[in-house]
C-alpha cells in the first residue's frame, strides 16, 4: 500500500511520493538561482530527508537527459547538462567560454583543492601575486567570495562556484580527480617537477 522511502522513517503511496518528485522539479526549474533542500522543504511542506530523496531520484532521472543537477555547498540547481553545452550555445547564439590561461587554470585548481582560501594562500602557493588572475576567474564566474577568514586583516576567503561546475562537466565537487596531499607541500612549494597536480 505505501513505500519507505530510502533513508527516512517515512511511507507515502507512490502518487504521493510522485507528486513531491514534480514539485521539486517544478521549483528547481523556476527558481532564480541555487536554493536548498531546506528551502525546498519548507515550499513542499516536507522533509529534507523526502527532499534528498527526490533529489537523488530526479538526479537519476536526468542521467543521459538535456538536463542535470548541480550541487555545491548544500545548493542545488537545475542546468542543461554539460554535453550539451554546445549546442544550447549555438541556439542562443553565445560565444564559448574564452580559453583560461595557464595561470588561471593554476588558481582555479588550487581553490578548487584548497577551498574556501584566501588570496595570500594562494600567491604562497603560485609564488606570485594573484590578484589580476583571482579578478578574472569572479567575473567568469567561476569562483565566488564565500566569507572572510578570522587571521588577522581577515582576508576574503574564495570558492568554486555552481558555474564552475557547468563548466567543466561536473555535477558536484566530489567528482574531482582525487588530491594527491604530496603534490603541494605544507610549505606552499609545488613538487620537485613544478606541477600543481600529478598526471
Amino acid at each position: 500500500m505505501s513505500d519507505l522511502i530510502e533513508g527516512t522513517q517515512t511511507a507515502v503511496d507512490d502518487s504521493s511520493y510522485l507528486s513531491l518528485l514534480a514539485a521539486v522539479e517544478a521549483i528547481l526549474f523556476v527558481a532564480g538561482e541555487p536554493v536548498s533542500a531546506a528551502q525546498i522543504a519548507s515550499a513542499v511542506g516536507q522533509t529534507e530527508s523526502m527532499v534528498d530523496a527526490a533529489l537523488s531520484m530526479l538526479a537519476e532521472k536526468y542521467i543521459n537527459s538535456g538536463l542535470s543537477l548541480q550541487k555545491s555547498r548544500g545548493r542545488i540547481q537545475l542546468t542543461t547538462s554539460p554535453e550539451q553545452a554546445h549546442a544550447v550555445e549555438k541556439f542562443l547564439g553565445l560565444d564559448s567560454y574564452s580559453k583560461l590561461s595557464r595561470a588561471a587554470i593554476e588558481t582555479l585548481t588550487i581553490v578548487c583543492y584548497r577551498q574556501p582560501i584566501t588570496r595570500p594562500a594562494i600567491d604562497a602557493i603560485r609564488g606570485v601575486n594573484s590578484d589580476g588572475v583571482i579578478r578574472t576567474l569572479l567575473n567568469k564566474g567561476l569562483v565566488e567570495e564565500v566569507g572572510r577568514d578570522e587571521t588577522p586583516g581577515r582576508p576574503v576567503l574564495y570558492a568554486t562556484t555552481l558555474e564552475f561546475l557547468q563548466h567543466f562537466g561536473l555535477t558536484s565537487i566530489a567528482e574531482m580527480p582525487k588530491f594527491v596531499q604530496d603534490d603541494i607541500h605544507e610549505n606552499g612549494n609545488r613538487n620537485g617537477n613544478g606541477q600543481l597536480l600529478k598526471d
